[in-house]
């Protein structure tokens, strides 16, 4: 199951997101951006600039973890 914890809180970022970016990338635009904990278990949304293609970063206690999905339709 991906939401584990009773209580996600799923942001989503607003500008174009190069998704090639690793998590290292994603990780700093979210200590940046939203100023919070990467590995509080929240959902970070960033879709690419044409809006094709989303990845989600969600992070634990113990690692981060990226899921990618192409053809979205938002």
């Amino acid at each position: 199951m991906f939401f584990p914890e009773a209580r996600v809180r799923v942001y989503l970022y607003g500008r174009a997101v190069d998704t090639r970016r690793s998590y290292d990338g994603l990780y700093a635009i979210v200590r940046a951006t939203f100023a919070g904990d990467p590995t509080g278990g929240n959902l970070y949304v960033f879709v690419n600039r044409r809006g094709s293609q989303m990845k989600v970063l969600r992070g634990g206690p113990e690692n981060l973890n990226t899921a990618m999905s192409g053809d979205c339709a938002l």
